[in-house]
């Protein structure tokens, strides 16, 4: 059983990885803790860009020496590949980690899988650790390598009053943790440039065509593993009929027109399985977010 030292550290590693959020694709956002062999924390890391070291090698290379004999705290399982860098199982096993952490069981895993590895080269493995937290992170990726497309998130305005003006600042905020922005009149990377040179690659049919398996199919072989739909567009419209949105941001008016707030109860949320998981409010509207 997870101690309360390596459950402070995962914790710590789920904040970690959400900063590879929007950048990572088509890798997943992973963080990783190391501790000592006292459980006090020598080194920390997150994995960023597909070609960059995973979050493995930069927390052990924070920790260098003073990570043998110590416990690798990861929020996903240690790949056991050998890609463009090298298997993370491997480097925990080189630096002499003793006991690894896993919240989860990496589905793309090769062969055994990385946690089998190092049980078998006989490290301490324990798995499923806040697997619900971590998955706050990484249910996009996870939901995208099961399904072969994007993770989809639509933000849609309500009523009729300065609509643009009152989705801009939730649009902001969800691009960052998107791969994929698709406007109604064009496709951008939801970071700038965040992904790296030809890392992510923009379909090119998103807004040319309302057929949502093409745009997906564009997407997630260009590299992307989440999108977020901007507006009330036939594409988004034509996704939530298919059951192929995973997340919903309603932003309905705070104040105004009765009719501009009861239009918050209307589609899209009685047609479809998502359910209401929060509500937070801004100066001028109500955030209504929505998922599986």
């Amino acid at each position: 059983m997870a101690t309360t030292l390596e459950i402070d550290a995962m914790r710590r590693a789920i904040m970690l990885s959400a900063l590879g959020l929007g950048t990572t694709s088509p890798n997943p956002p992973v963080g990783c803790i190391i501790l000592n062999a006292d459980g006090l924390i020598v080194g920390t890391g997150f994995h960023q860009r597909k070609g960059e070291p995973h979050a493995e090698a930069h927390a052990l290379a924070a920790a260098g020496a003073a990570a043998a004999g110590g416990t690798a705290v990861v929020t996903l399982e240690p790949c056991n590949h050998v890609g463009v860098t090298p298997a993370c199982r491997q480097l925990l096993l080189d630096a002499g980690i003793r006991r690894v952490v896993v919240s989860v069981i990496d589905p793309t895993s090769r062969g055994a899988g990385g946690a089998a590895v190092l049980a078998e080269a006989g490290v301490d493995v324990e798995t499923d650790v806040l697997t619900d937290e971590t998955l706050t992170v990484l249910r996009p990726w996870l939901t995208a390598t099961t399904t072969r497309r994007p993770y989809v998130t639509w933000t849609i305005p309500t009523g009729t009053d300065d609509k643009c003006d009152r989705l801009q600042p939730v649009i902001e905020q969800l691009r960052q943790r998107n791969d994929l922005v698709v406007f109604p009149d064009r496709v951008e990377e939801g970071i700038p440039n965040g992904h790296g040179k030809d890392r992510l690659h923009l379909p090119k049919t998103a807004v040319a065509t309302d057929d949502p398996t093409t745009v997906l199919a564009e997407g997630y072989s260009g590299g992307a593993r989440s999108l977020l739909l901007v507006g009330d567009t036939v594409l988004a419209r034509t996704m939530l009929a298919q059951d192929l949105i995973d997340q919903l941001f309603l932003v309905t008016p705070r104040r105004g027109a009765a009719g501009d707030r009861d239009a918050a109860l209307t589609d899209p949320l009685p047609a479809t399985d998502l359910r209401i998981t929060n509500v937070t409010t801004v100066d001028s509207a109500i955030i209504i977010e929505a998922h599986r």
